[in-house]
């Protein structure tokens, strides 16, 4: 019986796992789950920063001797008033088109935290933890009712931050972008192996 990778990410994205494949990283695939809650006064950065860090902490408790990667991908459009606001993972059809309503003929920005942790023995101290963050810029066209709705049916923007997938239903709705394309997906690969390059 083989060795298991001695990288685990600390996700059940398919996205995420998808990205790792196709970059021909070896890798086990361990969810976390972590309560997502946004705390009062908490800036969009340092929410997905927080939950990046004990999505990896959680895992790695578990598994000393391994990197553990946690991530976390948050949309957020600046509204009217100047406020940022995060558009999570809609908890129904109604609030997956009213995130979309939202974001059609605007720019918004998609930030994806990571957090590299390995833990030691019994330790309960990390040997040692790198953060670190992309940020991409998204523009999507005016976008129709009937269009949001026909996209909400299909069932895809149900388990995404912003209620889209740029690589599937999603694509034609952006007129551009700029950043990296898999941080849009979920992971920001070129950062994530030159990381994974000095630490492993």
């Amino acid at each position: 019986m083989g060795s298991l990778p001695s990288f685990i990410l600390a996700s059940a994205s398919p996205r995420r796992r998808e990205l790792l494949r196709e970059a021909g990283i070896a890798f086990e695939g361990i969810p976390a789950r972590v309560d997502e809650s946004l705390s009062q006064g908490e800036a969009p950065l340092d929410y997905a920063l927080r939950l990046a860090k004990e999505k990896a902490w959680q895992v790695a408790e578990l598994h000393p001797g391994r990197w553990v990667l946690g991530a976390d991908t948050i949309v957020v459009l600046t509204q009217d008033n100047g406020i940022e606001r995060i558009l999570g993972k809609p908890e129904s059809k109604e609030e997956a088109a009213r995130i979309l309503s939202a974001l059609s003929g605007k720019r918004h920005w998609v930030t994806t935290a990571c957090a590299l942790v390995m833990t030691q023995g019994e330790s309960p101290h990390p040997v040692r933890i790198e953060t670190f963050h992309v940020t991409s810029e998204v523009w999507f066209r005016k976008l129709s009712e009937a269009e949001i709705w026909a996209y909400v049916r299909t069932g895809e923007p149900m388990d995404k931050a912003g209620a889209y997938a740029i690589q599937g239903g999603a694509a034609n709705f952006v007129e551009k972008f700029h950043g990296s394309w898999s941080n849009i997906v979920g992971l920001p690969m070129e950062e994530l192996q030159a990381h994974l390059a000095r630490v492993m």
